[in-house]
């Protein structure tokens, strides 16, 4: 048995409804085995799927089909968790707290100005 990747993604709870994920899917949002896939594609067990969802990546590893959307008990057996990376933690890492503290001042805008070209 074998699922459409919208289908597959929403069945699993990925997300809330089906249109949802084909927008994800459209939008590049999610990759079967590195690449960059249509709404159409096929998922078959084994395959790798990352899923991007506002500021974090999912990994998972599909194992099989559910023939419906049940609880979130019931269908976690159909995926295997690799990785979950929330962007902001990553993002802040090894940053000064500062740096989202305040605004540039006049001097700090002069700088960034002349910085980036536009005297």
């Amino acid at each position: 048995m074998s699922l459409r990747i919208d289908r597959w993604l929403w069945q699993t709870r990925f997300f809330k409804t089906r249109g949802k994920a084909a927008v994800a899917v459209k939008g590049g949002l999610v990759h079967v085995n590195g690449e960059r896939v249509k709404v159409s594609r096929i998922v078959r067990s084994d395959d790798v799927i990352k899923v991007t969802r506002g500021t974090e990546r999912i990994t998972v590893t599909v194992l099989g089909m559910p023939e419906r959307r049940g609880s979130a008990a019931e269908v976690a057996a159909f995926y295997q968790l690799d990785e979950v990376v929330d962007e902001r933690i990553t993002a802040s890492i090894g940053r000064a707290p500062e740096a989202f503290v305040s605004r540039p001042d006049k001097k700090g805008r002069r700088q960034l100005r002349r910085l980036k070209g536009r005297s």
